[in-house]
């Protein structure tokens, strides 16, 4: 990836980020913005997202952004100056949820292991 394409994806993440946790503070409170991959033409792109939380609020978040997708493009567009404002998709990410899954496992064989010795 570019060294260009790094940093429009870092920018535009910190900006959605910005974006969903001072206008919708309330609604946006558990969504956190794990990665950004817009495309090079810079037409479309997917933004990642974790979710603190169980099964509830990642459905409350996947409505969340399918509510207010178009809002959040219109404020983007105005914030960063970019040829084309992207169409972004929303996409959970599990990725803290597999970590977290695997500390625990490794907690537990650690202790399997203890309790051998």
């Amino acid at each position: 990836m570019s060294n260009r394409m790094v940093r429009v994806n870092s920018l535009v993440m910190r900006e959605i980020s910005q974006i969903i946790h001072t206008e919708y503070q309330v609604e946006a409170v558990t969504i956190t913005i794990t990665e950004v991959d817009i495309m090079p033409d810079l037409r479309s792109g997917k933004v990642f997202y974790s979710v603190i939380g169980g099964e509830d609020q990642i459905a409350e978040a996947r409505k969340f952004f399918k509510r207010h997708k178009g809002r959040i493009k219109f404020i983007l567009g105005n914030n960063v100056i970019l040829k084309y404002t992207p169409d972004l998709t929303y996409h959970y990410d599990a990725f803290m949820e597999r970590g977290a899954n695997l500390l625990d496992y490794m907690d537990e064989v650690e202790a399997e292991d203890s309790e051998n010795e």
